[in-house]
């Protein structure tokens, strides 16, 4: 019987996070096609793409740098493709002041912030000391991520709803979190495993307050309503789990 060593389990916790991560990139296609569909961006924001698609670089580029960091490489290579791919649908439907808005925000968040993390650490910082930099980066960038669901649960608990709090993504969201721990805990990379033991615990804290609060909402939601604007009740449930996204990811650009 073979041994499972620290490498083979690293490999097995990375494919996973990869399959999981794949997962959670694809999961606003549902609200995009929507929108392709009605042609207009229907007043979302772009700030949840650019925030994704900035982290996404990042990890990459810290991927690039480091032994090994095959599996880091593919999921957010993939992630910069798929929201680059977002905003480009968001923008060709959105009207001209949001347009104007996410092209100064993608330029000056994503490509010169980006770009500044790496010219700066590509000549100012040599050897170990580049990974070192850029991996702690990533868990100041993961830690704002992570944390910014903690105004959702804020309002959770003052509401008593868990209507802007679907439980399908606090799950997801948190075996994420969970694969991506394991997976560096057994590399021995404490800049992808320390950031996700906050996601992990923030994750199940949403699960239980779901629990505790989801029969509460029975009462405020008939899921047989339709709403004239929604559409059908699975309509509702994409824009729940969206505007959750938005409002956590904007929290994440506010904490940032």
């Amino acid at each position: 019987m073979a041994i499972l060593t620290n490498h083979v389990l690293s490999v097995i916790f990375g494919v996973l996070g990869n399959v999981v991560s794949f997962g959670v990139f694809l999961s606003p296609i549902p609200t995009f096609y929507r929108i392709y569909k009605r042609k207009s961006s229907q007043g979302y924001e772009p700030i949840p793409y650019a925030v994704a698609l900035f982290s996404a670089i990042l990890l990459l580029y810290y991927g690039l740098l480091k032994t090994n960091g095959i599996l880091i490489i593919s999921i957010n290579s993939f992630g910069c493709a798929i929201e680059l791919a977002y905003l480009i649908i968001y923008m060709v439907y959105a009207p001209k002041e949001a347009k104007i808005y996410t092209t100064k925000l993608l330029l000056l968040f994503n490509l010169g912030v980006c770009g500044l993390v790496i010219i700066l650490t590509s000549f100012l910082v040599k050897g170990s000391k580049k990974v070192t930099a850029v991996g702690w980066i990533n868990v100041v960038t993961s830690i704002c991520v992570f944390a910014a669901p903690l105004s959702i649960m804020r309002e959770v608990i003052r509401t008593r709803s868990v209507e802007f709090m679907p439980i399908s993504l606090s799950f997801f969201l948190t075996l994420n979190a969970t694969m991506w721990f394991f997976y560096g805990f057994f590399i021995k990379d404490y800049y992808i495993a320390a950031p996700n033991i906050l996601g992990f615990l923030l994750g199940l804290a949403q699960m239980v307050l779901y629990m505790a609060y989801k029969s509460t909402n029975k009462n405020q939601f008939n899921p047989n309503k339709q709403d004239k604007n929604m559409g059908s009740t699975s309509d509702a449930s994409f824009h729940l789990v969206l505007d959750n996204r938005q409002i956590q990811m904007k929290t994440a650009w506010e904490a940032c």
